[in-house]
Order: C-alpha cells, then sequence, then structure tokens
C-alpha cells in the first residue's frame, strides 16, 4: 500500500470535518432549541446526547465488518449517509415536538440512535485508514491535522447555521440541517474518491473471516489492546468529567458572568489548539532528526501520552487550589494549562491509537479501532453525569462551594494520574534489540509493547 502524503490525510480531515459538521448541529443547535424555543426540560437533550454516545457501543462490530470486507471507503461513505439521515430525522423530531411532544421525542430517539451508527461506522473506519496508511513519523503531524479540520468544522457550522437560522423557525431549522447533511455527505463523496485505492489490500488471508464474538475475544485476549482499552476509557472520563462544571465554577465561586464564563471556554479550547500544535512541531522535528540526542525525543508519543496525563492532573490540582482560594487565583492562566496539557495528551492518545492499532493479530485493526472507539464514547456519555452529578453531591456534602467544585476537581486528577499510570505500564521498553532504535528515537514509537509485536498473535 501507497502510505499517504498530507494532500491525502487533508482529505480524510476533509472527511472528518464533514461528520463534525452533522454531529455539532444535532448535538448543540437541536440542544438548544428543544431547552429554549421548546421550553423543555435540559435532561431531554441530556439523554439525547448520551443516547448517541452510547450506541456507540456498536463500534468494534463496525470495525469488523470493514476487516472482513478488507475496505475501508464503504463504511465510511455509509456512515456518513447515515449520519446525515440521522441528522435530518432528529429535526423532524426537534420540530415535531412543538405540536406532538410525545411523536417528537419518538422520533428524536430515532435520530439520535442514527447519528451515534454513523459516527460508529464512518469514524472508526477513517482512523483505520489513518493508520494503516500514514507513515510512522508523521502520526503526530495527521492526527493534529484531522483533529483541528474537525474542530474547524464545529466552529464553520455554529457559525453559519446560527446565521442561517435567524429568524427562528421550524421551517429554517429542517432547511439548514437538510443542507448541512447533504452538504457533508457530498464532501466526504469527493475527498474520498480514488483515496484507498481499486487494489488496496489489508493483508487478510483467504478465509480469515471469523465470527465478530471470535475476533472480539482475540483482540480483548491481547494484553496490549486490553490495557490500551481501560487506559482510554480512564483518561477520557477524566478529561470529559470536567466539561460541564467548568463554566459554572468560574460563575458561582468567581463571580463570572456568562459571557466571561464562555469565554475562559475559549481560553481552554485555545490551549487544546496550542498544545496539538506543540506535539505536532515536536513530531516534525523528531522526524527531521531523528538521531539528535535531544530532538529526536521531543516527539517520543509515548511521552506526550503520559506526559500529557501527568500534566493535566496538575493543571486541575491547580483548580482545585483556585477553589478553596476563590478570588484572585490565576483562573485564567489555570485553565489554559488545562487546555494545553489535554491538546497535548490527546493528540499523543491519538497517534498511539493509530499505532496500536495495527499490533497483534493481522487483519483485526478496525476490531481494536472499535474497541477503543467504544471505550472513548462511553467514557464521554459517562463523564458528564460523573461531572455534574459529583459536583452536586459535593455541594449537598460541602457548605462552601468552592470546596465543593475543589474536591471534584481533585478526583478528576487523581484519574489522570492514574491514567498516566496505565499508560506507562503499556508502553514500558523492551530491552533494546541490535539495530533497532530505541522507542523515543522518533515519532512513530508511540509505544512499546514489551515484547516482539508478532508473538502476539
Amino acid at each position: 500500500m501507497t502510505p499517504f502524503g498530507w494532500g491525502s490525510i487533508a482529505r480524510l480531515g476533509l472527511v472528518q470535518m464533514a461528520l463534525g459538521a452533522i454531529v455539532v448541529l444535532t448535538t448543540s443547535t437541536l440542544n438548544r432549541v428543544m431547552v429554549v424555543e421548546l421550553a423543555l426540560p435540559a435532561l431531554l437533550p441530556g439523554m439525547l446526547v448520551a443516547l448517541h454516545y452510547l450506541v456507540q457501543i456498536a463500534r468494534p462490530r463496525m470495525g469488523h465488518g470493514s476487516d472482513v470486507g478488507g475496505r475501508r471507503t464503504p463504511w465510511i461513505v455509509g456512515g456518513m449517509a447515515v449520519l446525515g439521515i440521522g441528522g435530518v430525522v432528529a429535526a423532524m423530531g426537534t420540530v415535531w415536538m412543538a405540536t406532538d411532544r410525545t411523536a417528537g421525542i419518538a422520533l428524536a430517539v430515532l435520530g439520535f440512535a442514527l447519528v451515534g451508527l454513523g459516527v460508529s461506522a464512518s469514524g472508526t473506519s477513517l482512523l483505520v485508514m489513518l493508520a494503516k496508511r500514514v507513515p510512522a513519523a508523521r502520526r503526530a503531524g495527521a492526527a493534529t491535522l484531522v483533529w483541528m479540520m474537525m474542530i474547524a468544522g464545529f466552529a464553520l457550522t455554529a457559525g453559519l447555521a446560527g446565521h442561517l437560522l435567524e429568524p427562528y423557525s421550524p421551517e429554517r431549522l429542517l432547511a439548514v440541517t437538510a443542507g448541512v447533511s447533504l452538504t457533508a455527505f457530498a464532501l466526504a463523496l469527493v475527498a474520498l474518491r480514488g483515496l484507498e485505492g481499486a487494489q488496496a489490500s489489508y493483508e487478510r488471508a483467504a478465509g480469515d473471516a471469523p465470527r465478530f464474538s471470535e475476533a472480539l475475544t482475540q483482540v480483548w485476549s491481547e494484553p496490549v489492546a486490553r490495557r490500551f482499552t481501560i487506559f482510554v476509557f480512564v483518561s477520557m472520563l477524566a478529561y470529559s468529567a470536567q466539561d460541564l462544571i467548568l463554566e459554572p465554577f468560574a460563575g458561582t465561586v468567581f463571580g463570572y458572568t456568562p459571557g466571561a464564563s464562555t469565554q475562559l471556554s475559549g481560553v481552554q479550547h485555545g490551549g487544546v489548539l496550542a498544545g496539538m500544535l506543540l506535539v505536532a512541531f515536536s513530531g516534525a522535528l523528531a522526524a527531521r532528526f531523528p538521531l539528535h540526542p535531544l530532538l529526536g525525543r521531543i516527539g517520543s508519543l509515548r511521552g506526550w501520552t503520559v506526559g500529557g496525563c501527568v500534566a493535566s492532573a496538575l493543571a486541575l490540582f491547580g483548580l482545585t487550589l483556585a477553589g478553596l482560594q476563590g478570588e484572585g487565583s490565576p483562573l485564567k492562566a489555570t485553565v489554559f494549562a488545562l487546555g494545553l496539557a489535554n491538546g497535548a495528551f490527546s493528540i499523543g492518545a491519538i497517534g498511539s491509537m493509530m499505532r496500536l492499532a495495527g499490533e497483534g493479530r493481522q487483519s483485526r485493526e478496525g476490531v481494536r479501532m472499535g474497541l477503543w472507539g467504544a471505550a472513548q464514547a462511553i467514557a464521554f456519555g459517562f463523564g458528564g453525569l460523573v461531572g455534574t452529578g459529583a459536583s452536586d453531591l459535593a455541594r449537598w456534602l460541602i457548605a462552601t462551594p468552592g470546596s465543593a467544585y475543589a474536591a471534584v476537581f481533585a478526583l478528576e486528577g487523581w484519574l489522570f494520574l492514574l491514567s498516566a499510570a496505565l499508560a506507562w505500564r503499556i508502553s514500558a521498553p523492551a530491552a533494546q534489540a541490535p539495530g533497532r532504535l530505541s522507542p523515543f528515537s522518533n515519532a512513530g514509537d508511540a509505544f512499546a509493547v514489551g515484547n516482539n509485536p508478532r508473538q502476539l498473535s
């Protein structure tokens, strides 16, 4: 297979951008319409968003299907089609709630479930294609480029859709949703055309098509895949748990207005972007000077993953102190540091995921990637509930709001430290074989599996 250059990586980034455009419209815009325009309880869109994460437990099955077929493009295209249909159905359900609440909610449940299934099929196979075709030295940069393009899709869709929805009407909502879905699907089709190649081969032996349950058991029996699954779940739980409580924390403890707390969220996202770029830049330096005693090491995705988890924990402990001290603490600087650490950790983990997808038994890349994607989705679904639930419980048990939030941030910090320990255990380097570069020598060596990778098969 021909390795992907930056042009091909950017084309996959366009697909990720298209995917993100539909998702953000479904999970954000419809959320707002239900709560504000329809005056429905916020719990309803919260449960619908949780549903779209829950159905992503199907990711390993989707990955297995692409392993058996040997090609990823049909699964990406099919997933994008299901995703687009799900977005339109969810919007139709939202509009219907205004006249028939029960029927509208039922239709929205179907729509959000389709969104989750579409993300499962397209997102899993897209990551597998990246893992299989991107050279080791480009993984950090590839992960950064693809995820930055997805974030750009979020921002572009939110801004454009917000403009087109003024003044709001149900008809406008349906028209905008359908337009975004059709445009995203067309963009994905154009970006994928001829990308995989007509003769793409994934080294699948003839007749080697086990049942899904057998393939999943085989992957789960691999120590590295199993440990990485646990790492993904714990780290993503810690990553997402603070998402829904940071702005309420700033408003309750520091007196931030809604606008000011939204700007604080922007500071965090700016830190995430800077962290992503930092890892990509270090990877480029390591690839350019692989034998340099210092530059050859700074591109290690292993180091960025472990270090990013530790730095995230330290930043959360900084928020713990801010909660205890109250006004006067450097809140913005601490939040930026948290974003910086989160961004570095995210790219390190994604690059490592790309590296490890091919370790172990052959023709199981889709199952591994699906397993890790399912762990991430479940963690994100639980993360919001855990973060908000823990903050409510802490505020009930602890009279002072700042101390209550501090307790929750401290718990999340310990989760990140546990994640760092898990990543370190996965990536403990094996004894260096003669003539083999150390795992710290370049950006491609995200994790060392401790033994010859073929021994896992």
